[in-house]
C-alpha cells in the first residue's frame, strides 16, 4: 500500500472508532438527534407505566423490533456478497477486479474488502443486540403491573428506559455501519476516494444529527417534554 492508503485508511478509523465523541464535540452547542431522543423515549416509558391499556407501546416497539430484522437480514445479504468475494479463491478476485476497481495486488485488494467486511460484521452486531435489548423492553412493557405505587412506576419506567435507549442507540450505530462500509468501497478506486468517503460520510452523519430539520424538530419537542 502507499504512504497515501495508510493516511486514508487511519482517517477512515479515526471517523468511524472515535464518532460518537467527535460528535459530541462538535455538537456540543446544539446538542444531537440521539441525546435528544433519549429524552423522548425516557417521557414515553414513563407514560407508558400510566397507561392501563398499553397496545400502542407493545406496537410501537413491534415496529423497532422488525425495522431492525430487516437491516440484520439485510446486512447478513451483503456479509455474504462480500464473503463469497473475498473467500472465494483467486478467480472470484480477479473477476471482481476485472468490472472496473483500482489495478492493485491481490493481497490489498483483499484488505479493501475485508475492511468492507469489518464494517458489515460490525453492524450485524449491533443489530443484533439492539433486538435483544427491545425484546428486553418488550418484556417490560408487558410486566408492568396496571395498579402500583407512583414511586414504583417512575422506577420501572426508568428502567424500561435504561433498556430501550442503549436498545436504540445500537440499531442507529449499526445503521451508522452503512455509510462507513460505502465509503470503505470507494476505497476500492483508491485511496483518494476512500479519503472523500469518509469525510463525506462523517460530514453527513454529523449534519443529520445536529442541523438537519430532523434534529430541529426534535429538539423542540424535547423542550416540551421535559418537566
Amino acid at each position: 500500500m502507499t504512504p497515501l492508503d495508510y493516511v486514508a485508511l487511519g482517517l477512515f478509523f479515526v471517523c468511524w472508532l472515535g464518532y460518537d465523541p467527535l460528535l459530541k464535540l462538535l455538537a456540543h452547542r446544539s446538542g444531537t438527534l440521539n441525546d435528544d431522543m433519549s429524552i423522548v423515549r425516557r417521557v414515553w416509558m414513563t407514560a407508558m407505566t400510566h397507561r392501563e391499556m398499553r397496545l400502542v407501546d407493545s406496537q410501537l416497539m413491534g415496529h423497532s423490533i422488525n425495522s431492525a430484522s430487516f437491516f440484520a437480514s439485510t446486512n447478513l445479504l451483503l456479509i455474504a456478497a462480500v464473503g463469497g468475494i473475498l473467500f472465494g479463491g483467486q478467480a472470484a478476485l480477479e473477476g471482481f477486479a476485472s468490472v472496473g476497481a483500482e489495478a492493485v495486488p491481490i493481497r490489498v485488494l483483499e484488505a479493501k474488502l475485508a475492511l468492507i467486511l469489518i464494517c458489515l460484521v460490525r453492524g450485524l452486531l449491533d443489530f443484533i443486540w439492539a433486538l435483544r435489548q427491545m425484546n428486553y423492553t418488550l418484556a417490560l412493557i408487558g410486566a408492568a403491573p396496571e395498579a402500583h405505587s407512583e414511586s414504583d412506576r417512575v422506577a420501572l419506567g426508568e428502567a424500561a428506559t435504561c433498556l430501550l435507549n442503549p436498545a436504540l442507540g445500537a440499531f442507529s450505530q449499526g445503521v451508522r455501519g452503512y455509510y462507513f462500509a460505502l465509503a470503505a468501497a470507494a476505497w476500492l478506486f483508491g485511496p483518494l476516494w476512500l479519503a472523500v468517503g469518509v469525510a463525506a460520510a462523517f460530514c453527513l452523519l454529523v449534519w443529520r444529527q445536529s442541523g438537519s430539520p430532523a434534529a430541529r424538530a426534535i429538539r423542540s419537542a424535547r423542550r416540551l417534554l421535559e418537566p
